[in-house]
């Protein structure tokens, strides 16, 4: 047997010269890329230069009506009580009657041009700034499926959310406020599953406002002094990094360790930052936050826009003084105005404020809910769920304003030019945001999962 050498020292450094540049690069990167177990918020690059810095998403839950906010239908004026001339698909859910107009008139708004209802006097004035999309579409008809397509891609199993891909995905410009900021005044279908992280690390899921003139419990510090609470963080970290050093990868325990840093940062920005009362008395009148009929949600799009101004990159906001409020399968000629009295004021607020701060033109708003609702009646006074052809609008974020895109039938029941799917919408919204959709993904379970599943495609026409 030889005794040669298998590899002399010369050969050696020949053969793994290149890899002493390789632990240097692997150096480099990770300063670049900060490992998300310990810097979960640290901001990333997206994919490509965004349009949209941020995302407020003004959620209706219930299914508001299409026909009767933002897509007129002479038609259906016409033949109002007259039998639906077409088979209706087989997905119903309970049967409704003839065909019902909408009580309520249409006018052409702004520059644009664009029929709005007159339940939207306010927001109709900013018509010129958003972009209305009449051809949504979507595939569950039932609110807890519907729901968890619109918010996380997926009709029945738990998956991420969208406000958590986005966190993932680019972090958030403030290190000591949440990245991801829900505000449900009520339980809604689904809950905490529609700003859930689901598989992606723990540190992505919302974080959820119920109380408005109480945003977040035990904030405060009784003692007086930080100094203290650090010293206790420190250790119970160093204790922490021990227990975990043990185990396998754990991302709730990486979560609840990011969550224990976030809280004590928190203690120093976030209680300026939740309080309205900071703002002017011309502000507060301006949402809303002092009537009867406009003061909640005028408190949340008022607090929505503190936030994004501070950094936070996804706020959804939920019309929920209780659950389903947009749920009108009947009282609709009574209970419809009241949820057009409460969101109108504060929305067109929002949008003029965000305009005349400058935010708007980096700030992507998106409205509507999981489905619209019947063109034909349920009963006398109420439209059945709806996810066959529905509205939504965007405004700002690099949105073109001032137009509408796609249609419904001439009854307002299928989608039927340039259709969007609820996938498309998702794809939409990551690319303004500097995302390629097929490639923001995570492995879990043995597979790369993303938002938009394995469908979906961007809206270019509605992009500016």
């Amino acid at each position: 047997m030889s005794n040669q050498p298998l590899l002399s020292r010369r050969d050696l450094l020949c053969q793994t010269g290149c890899g002493f540049g390789m632990l240097a690069l692997a150096d480099m990167l990770a300063a670049e890329t900060p490992d998300r177990g310990a810097h979960p918020y640290a901001v990333r690059a997206p994919h490509f230069p965004a349009r949209a810095k941020r995302v407020i998403f003004l959620y209706m839950p219930g299914g508001p009506s299409h026909v009767d906010l933002f897509d007129p239908k002479p038609r259906l004026e016409q033949d109002n009580g007259k039998p639906l001339p077409f088979e209706k698909p087989k997905l119903e859910r309970t049967k409704t009657g003839n065909l019902l107009a909408s009580p309520w008139k249409f006018a052409k708004q702004g520059q644009a041009g664009i029929e709005v209802s007159e339940l939207l006097p306010k927001t109709s004035a900013c018509i010129d700034d958003l972009c209305v999309i009449r051809s949504m579409y979507a595939d569950n008809i039932n609110h807890t499926g519907a729901a968890l397509q619109l918010c996380t891609g997926e009709q029945a199993f738990s998956r991420p959310s969208m406000g958590s891909w986005l966190t993932y995905g680019l972090g958030t410009e403030n290190q000591n406020l949440p990245g991801f900021v829900v505000v449900s005044p009520a339980a809604v279908f689904q809950g905490a599953q529609l700003w859930a992280s689901s598989f992606l690390p723990s540190a992505y899921q919302g974080t959820l406002v119920r109380d408005l003139k109480h945003p977040i419990a035990n904030l405060g510090d009784p003692a007086g002094s930080l100094d203290p609470q650090r010293a206790k963080l420190d250790a119970l970290r160093k204790l922490n990094e021990i227990h975990r050093r043990e185990r396998a990868h754990d991302s709730q325990l990486d979560g609840r360790i990011a969550a224990f840093e976030l809280a004590f940062r928190m203690q120093r920005e976030a209680p300026a930052a939740f309080d309205i009362s900071q703002e002017t008395a011309e502000t507060q009148k301006q949402y809303g936050v002092n009537e009867p009929a406009t003061e909640l949600f005028g408190r949340q799009c008022l607090l929505a826009r503190r936030l994004v101004e501070r950094g936070v990159r996804f706020v959804q906001l939920f019309d929920a003084p209780m659950n389903n409020a947009w749920d009108h399968h009947g009282s609709l000629r009574e209970k419809l105005p009241l949820r057009c009295q409460a969101v109108d004021q504060p929305i067109a607020a929002l949008l003029t404020d965000l305009k005349a701060r400058g935010l708007l033109q980096d700030t992507l708003v998106l409205w509507g809910g999981e489905f619209g609702r019947t063109p034909t009646g349920e009963g006398a006074n109420g439209r059945e769920h709806h996810p066959f052809g529905f509205t939504m609008w965007l405004a700002g974020g690099g949105i073109r304003g001032g137009m509408t895109y796609g249609a419904t039938d001439d009854f307002g029941w299928h989608s039927v030019e340039n259709k969007v799917h609820i996938h498309d919408l998702h794809a939409t919204i990551l690319h303004l945001m500097g995302f390629d959709h097929e490639k923001l993904t995570y492995r879990f379970g043995g597979r790369d999962y993303r938002l938009t599943d394995v469908h979906g495609k961007v809206v270019r026409e509605i992009l500016a």
